[in-house]
């Protein structure tokens, strides 16, 4: 059993601006392999990106871009099994060959996440984040390090596979089947769509959408998101749209922007992503 595992952090919350990649190669459930490189993102560092995972500006100053990292992490990952918690990290790679007019890389893309709430019951609908998954298993690592979270994500997936019998090509198939495989005289009642990609993420909108908020509501609802207008400690997602400096008294982020930062800096985990970054989980998961 060969298989990849994959992380990246970013400069900021457009995920093109990919600062460090990490890569942790499995055989048998054994890691063989390590790699990680920096990464120039030629973007700016927001503050709290920096705050998460501890990268500045002048540790990357000399680094390679993109695209001089390009051939050798195609040469690592194309046509390979290859594992990533949640749908951001493939869409930040994806997003960062658009940034420098490159062809997409097409490694065989696994998201952990799926297996997780098909392995372990009590995480199928909510808390199968990456940290929360590691605690429960007793995993410790250095959050928001690509590395780090790289091998984390690949510990998880074996012990998936040893729990569940399951090898890696099986998951393919499992990941594409319902989270719970009732028959047919089950009768289940859940709110919402249980079956959507993202059933128990909590999404907000804030800042002027390239399409209409409700449509995006609606877009989110499908995918199994429920869709608020404020955010709280059980907001998972902030879609982040255009700022119109006018009309934020003064401050560079909207109020629901600072009031996730401020949530997410008090240990409850928030997704802060950009328009693009949601229309890429769109296209990805439909």
């Amino acid at each position: 059993m060969n298989f990849l595992a994959l992380d990246v952090e970013t400069a900021n919350a457009d995920s093109s601006s990919i600062c460090q990649i990490g890569i942790a190669e499995f055989n048998n459930g054994k890691i063989i392999d390590k790699w990680s490189v920096l990464i120039n993102p030629e973007d700016y560092f927001d503050p709290f990106n920096i705050a998460i995972h501890g990268i500045t500006e002048r540790q990357v100053k000399n680094a390679p871009i993109f695209k001089d990292i390009y051939q050798e992490l195609k040469q690592k990952i194309e046509n390979k099994v290859t594992v990533h918690h949640m749908p951001f990290d493939r869409i930040a790679i994806n997003r960062a060959c658009d940034a420098y007019n490159l062809e997409y890389i097409q490694p065989k893309w696994l998201d952990s996440a799926k297996i997780v709430r098909r392995t372990w019951q009590e995480f199928a609908h909510s808390g199968y984040g990456l940290s929360n998954i590691a605690k429960h298993l007793d995993i410790i690592f250095t959050h928001h390090d690509a590395l780090e979270d790289a091998t984390t994500a690949g510990i998880i997936v074996t012990k998936a596979c040893q729990i569940t019998n399951l090898t890696i090509e099986e998951w393919f198939k499992r990941v594409g089947q319902p989270i719970f495989l009732y028959n047919k005289s089950s009768q289940i009642k859940l709110e919402g769509n249980p079956e959507g990609e993202l059933y128990g993420e909590s999404i907000v909108f804030t800042g002027a959408l390239t399409i209409p908020r409700s449509e995006a509501g609606i877009i989110a609802s499908k995918m199994g998101c429920s869709v608020t207008n404020s955010i709280t400690k059980n907001t998972t997602m902030l879609v982040v749209g255009f700022q119109d400096s006018t009309k934020l008294a003064g401050y560079e982020k909207s109020l629901k922007h600072r009031k996730a930062e401020e949530i997410l800096e008090k240990g409850f985990k928030i997704k802060i992503i950009s328009e693009k970054d949601f229309a890429e989980i769109c296209n990805l998961l439909n």
